[in-house]
């Protein structure tokens, strides 16, 4: 029996027991991962389609042929099918489902609730504060433009509650107006408080006469020859402007709603979302999501809404750039989720239409721009491998490049950045803290108590050795049998022999000698462009000048350089920062954010006495007098 007749029948097996009822179905390899989730409003109907091979393309005979078991789960609806489907595929990440790719987090403003003198700020994650929370944005610029045009308009502050709480005379934004200094009584709480209701009512769209309003105070401040007044009106006239200036179509048939248009092309596809709220557009992302190519479009965009949609809030209209044979079941899995009726719709004519337009638009350039880069870049992988003479039948899929950065041997830190067909992939950059040890080395490097070895601050080989096992250990630990795309198709370590040496040894150790690695040394006196290549039992080479591969092993050892720099940067202020409180026996994160909540600075705390030291929460008499002996023992 071949593998493809076995999974037919092991599906064959499970249909037999499957009712006409609506549910999620997983298919399931020989390890128990998913390799596939579905959604049926008769799991019976459904599930039996792919036991008639013949009629499958070969994307799902694949699959067949690798499923080994299934696991069902029955749901009341197929609204409520169709949102565990997408769970389920965000949580597993199957390989031949549609995946939402770079689901980073969006922005959003925040006006807190939990103080006297509400401030302004830019929030992302979990919305747990007490307050206001307006967006999504689409990035963090959209939310900076607009904080300091609230600012100017509204005169909000924007300082933390700790630095307000120690300010005695106005800041520089006041200096500036941009802020109306509440925290010094320049302006009334009460009427602070009115500011911030009124910045409130415009961000939601619901205030129209305010601006109306101070065109005509700052009328009669001209009128009464207070220029200077007049011109405060006036330069908050225009931080109002200057958000709505940027709606370059008219949206107020959309006051609160995501747009999604899909543009597909050589089997890759763009969906560009645009965030309206209020009637302002608060910006668009771009998403290439992981699909098999002979999908339709519609399957796609309905497989990628209800993903995207599984961990943010949904708004009341949802416009798609493809009829939906599903749009019923997708609006009603939405709302089910958001509380609230909400609408699905593919605009055909109307101002939706143009923002739709528009959007496709920006889609079509996106992907456009994309293929370009796409395929410069697998030509440059293609090169590099030719150069490296490595195995025309494994293509370059993932490239990392290794190299670290220290002080004397301090603050020592290893980068590893990673390159593909599509570019830098920065979500799968890793950093790491250089323990100063070979604990995690297959060698034994313990002495007779089995402690590790400390090598020599500043080994550069030893630092080596010890990122390229700490990463390769995990991606073993993790991923045994290899069956995932984390692996690198090729190490690149930046360095001479030395450094490829060390790699050598450590993919021996590991078992690891089929990934190819080489290492990068730049010339005479760090000459850039008279690299030199070191590969194993082979002599080392220059790459010829002006050779487009060569500005590429260029580019990829830059951008390792840099962010190993970057790294150690981060990790070497952090140090200078750590507090002093981080030293005082018994004084943990949470005592300490206390205190510096309470006091300000690791300095005020020094100068505090007992007494006030125990008004602060946690603090006890004992605990006080250990922090005051602390800094007033000699």
């Amino acid at each position: 029996m071949s593998r493809l007749q076995r999974g037919q029948a092991i599906i064959r097996d499970v249909v037999r027991t499957l009712p006409a009822t609506p549910g999620v179905y997983r298919m399931l390899d020989a390890d128990g991962d998913a390799l596939y989730v579905g959604k049926a409003k008769s799991l019976n109907k459904r599930v039996v389609s792919y036991t008639r091979v013949d009629q499958l393309p070969y994307r799902l005979k694949r699959m067949v042929s690798e499923t080994r078991t299934m696991e069902i789960v029955h749901t009341k609806t197929e609204a409520e099918a169709l949102l565990l489907e997408s769970n389920l595929i965000k949580r597993l990440k199957p390989r031949y489902n549609v995946l939402l790719r770079d689901d980073k987090s969006f922005p959003y403003i925040l006006l807190t609730g939990d103080h006297e003198a509400p401030m302004v700020t830019k929030h992302r994650g979990q919305q747990k504060r007490p307050g206001q929370y307006f967006g999504p944005f689409a990035d963090a610029r959209s939310v900076n433009q607009t904080i300091t045009a609230l600012e100017k308009a509204f005169l909000l502050r924007s300082c933390s509650d700790t630095i307000y709480a120690q300010r005695t005379r106005p800041c520089l934004m006041y200096q500036i107006k941009r802020c109306s200094a509440p925290c010094v009584g320049r302006v009334d709480i009460n009427a602070y408080n009115e500011l911030v209701q009124q910045a409130a009512e415009f961000l939601s769209g619901s205030s129209t006469d305010f601006q109306q309003k101070l065109a005509a105070e700052m009328q009669q401040a001209a009128e009464a020859m207070d220029y200077e007044k007049a011109a405060i009106y006036r330069d908050r006239i225009r931080a109002l402007s200057s958000i709505q200036s940027r709606q370059d179509i008219n949206v107020a048939e959309l006051n609160n709603g995501d747009i999604f248009a899909l543009h597909e092309q050589s089997g890759q596809s763009c969906i560009q979302v645009f965030f309206f709220r209020a009637g302002r557009n608060y910006g668009n992302r771009s998403y290439f999501p992981s699909h098999d190519k002979t999908l339709d479009s519609e399957t796609v965009l309905t497989s990628f809404i209800a993903q995207f949609y599984a961990n943010k809030p949904i708004p009341k209209q949802v416009l798609t750039s493809h009829d939906l044979p599903e749009q019923p079941v997708l609006a009603e899995a939405l709302g089910q989720k958001a509380g609230q009726k909400i609408e699905v719709i593919c605009p055909k004519r109307g101002a939706r239409r143009k923002l739709m337009d528009n959007a496709l638009l920006n889609a079509r350039e996106a992907l456009s721009r994309r293929l370009a880069e796409s395929s410069s870049q697998k030509r440059l992988l293609e090169g590099l491998q030719e150069l490296l003479e490595l195995d025309k039948d494994t293509p370059l899929e993932r490239v990392e490049v290794y190299d670290n950065s220290h002080t004397m041997g301090s603050e020592a830190y290893g980068g590893m950045i990673v390159a593909g067909p599509e570019g830098f992939m920065k979500k799968a950059y890793r950093k790491f803290k250089i323990r100063g040890d070979n604990r995690n080395s297959p060698r034994n490097t313990d002495d007779a108590q089995g402690n590790a070895v400390p090598f020599e601050a500043g080994d550069d080989y030893a630092m080596m050795r010890e990122v390229l096992t700490r990463r390769l250990s995990r991606s073993l630990k993790e991923d045994p049998k290899r069956k995932t795309d984390q692996w690198p198709s090729l190490l690149m370590l930046d360095g001479g022999a030395g450094q490829l040496g060390v790699g050598v040894e450590v993919l021996r150790e590991l078992g690891l000698t089929d990934i190819p690695i080489v290492a990068i040394a730049k010339g005479q006196d760090r000459n850039a462009g008279r690299e030199r290549i070191f590969l194993p039992e082979r002599p080392s080479f220059l790459v010829p000048p002006r050779d487009p591969v060569l500005y590429f092993i260029q580019r990829l050892r830059d951008e390792a350089h840099r962010f190993a720099i970057e790294t150690h940067r981060k990790g070497r202020s952090n140090a200078r920062l750590k507090s002093t409180l981080d030293s005082i026996p018994g004084i943990g994160s949470k005592r300490k954010k206390a205190l510096m909540h309470h006091f300000g600075s690791a300095d005020g705390v020094s100068r505090a006495s007992k007494e006030d030291l125990e008004t602060v929460e946690g603090i006890s008499s004992a605990i006080a007098q250990k922090i005051y002996d602390f800094f007033n023992t000699e």
